[in-house]
């Protein structure tokens, strides 16, 4: 016998039972290993119309459900923890239901130490001859949603089996004689949960609790009622498992980031795609007329990049636009916007562009530092930068007009000689737009 339930009284035999044949009310003990009835005294064999102890002993139980037997062995974890447990039960003698409010004591019987309870009819409910009633009574005993009732401290008067199998032993875990608050991953939650609870006289909240499974996330619903024999105020506490749920909802709103960072960004670099740049350009553009400043469209295309991917692979030229993209950001500002918007092409829109000496500087800048030599895979890779420059609003008020304009004199560039950059002259193009 497990020693977590040395503490029971162990009864060795029936001789020790005589001062209980002498109680007027209906007392039995149940053997919850051998799920049988071990002794009852003879209200008890009245109660259940029989004429002898052996009778009640001998008592046909085959045909019990799994459920019921599972409510015996939850009933007497209980009553060990708890030392005494009321709680209803729906019997049948004579084939009759009649629904009773029963005490329970934990026990060891026999020499085998059988685990057992000791039942007393502590008093007769009457449910009337509704059907529903008793329905109402077996559904609170046999759902999987924890019910539990609670007193103003926290204690607990009643719990079904559910409660009973999700919190066995779990209240030993944290040092407080409070059974509503030791349920709680968090003892401070657990405060506010009833401190709430008390002052609204209700309500709901989601919190981590420390169940048999482990830690679980729960959804308590609470409601002010009354015990029914006593009339004192109680909380009734009903518990749904919300784990999976919220592990699903955080799945799906991670599947919902990524497919947005998918929309929005290129997956080699990282840096925003050109959908993403023409939203947060037009932005840019709103604030820039609003201030009445200037915006420089950059539009950066790599010289000698397919030479790279023809020598070393596609591979060493995917790390190349890499580093490419990270020299590029560590160049701008915070408030720079730097996209990737095609193979070899990137775009970097500057706000707040004070001059066009500033922004050919900036250019100079980007081809020295983009132009400087790589090692990508072992190897020693480099490449030229060219730029073409359109400016809001000298070169253009649309987005769209702007890159297009941008992109024409990054083409100048190509033609004559690459590595350079130039401002977008409509003089130059004439007749290309």
């Amino acid at each position: 016998m497990s020693n977590s339930y040395s503490h029971l009284l162990h009864i060795r035999d029936h001789t020790e039972l005589r001062l209980y044949e002498l109680i007027p009310d209906v007392v039995w003990i149940f053997d919850v290993d051998e799920h049988s009835w071990w002794w009852g005294n003879q209200p008890a064999l009245d109660f259940w119309g029989l004429d002898s102890l052996d009778a009640l002993i001998n008592k046909d139980l085959s045909g019990d459900t799994q459920g019921a037997r599972e409510r015996t062995w939850q009933t007497f974890e209980l009553a060990q923890q708890q030392g005494l447990t009321i709680d209803p039960w729906t019997t049948y003698p004579n084939g009759k239901p009649q629904t009773l409010y029963m005490r329970h004591r934990a026990v060891l019987i026999g020499p085998d130490k059988h685990r057992a309870i000791i039942a007393y009819i502590n008093e007769q409910v009457d449910l009337g001859e509704t059907p529903e009633n008793l329905l109402l009574v077996e559904a609170m005993r046999y759902t999987r949603v924890l019910v539990t009732s609670f007193d103003a401290h926290g204690h607990r008067v009643t719990e079904n089996p559910a409660a009973t199998a999700a919190y066995a032993r779990v209240e030993r875990q944290h040092n407080t004689d409070c059974e509503f608050i030791a349920r709680f991953v968090s003892p401070k939650s657990g405060e506010a949960c009833l401190r709430l609870a008390l002052e609204q006289q209700g309500g709901r909240w989601t919190h981590q609790m420390l169940t048999m499974q482990g830690v679980r996330r729960h959804t308590l619903d609470i409601r002010r009622t009354r015990h029914p024999l006593t009339g004192d105020f109680l909380l009734l506490v009903v518990e749904y498992d919300v784990t999976d749920l919220q592990q699903a909802l955080e799945t799906a709103g991670e599947a919902k980031a990524q497919l947005q960072k998918l929309a929005h960004y290129d997956v080699l670099t990282g840096l925003p795609n050109l959908r993403l740049f023409e939203e947060k350009a037009e932005a840019l553009l709103a604030s820039a007329r609003r201030l009445k400043t200037q915006v420089a469209i950059l539009f950066i295309d790599l010289d000698g990049f397919k030479a790279v991917n023809d020598q070393y692979g596609h591979q060493c030229g995917d790390q190349l636009l890499k580093q490419v993209a990270k020299r590029l950001i560590d160049r701008s500002r915070d408030s720079d916007l730097v996209a990737r918007i095609g193979g070899d092409e990137f775009v970097l829109l500057q706000s707040n562009a004070v001059s066009r000496q500033g922004i050919e500087h900036l250019s100079q800048k980007l081809i020295q530092l983009v132009s400087e030599p790589y090692t990508v895979d072992g190897n020693q890779v480099q490449v030229g930068v060219s730029i073409g420059v359109a400016c809001y609003p000298e070169h253009g008020i649309e987005m769209t007009q702007l890159l297009d304009r941008a992109d024409k004199a990054m083409y100048q560039v190509k033609q004559s000689g690459k590595s350079n950059v130039k401002f977008f002259d409509e003089s130059n193009i004439k007749g290309k737009e």
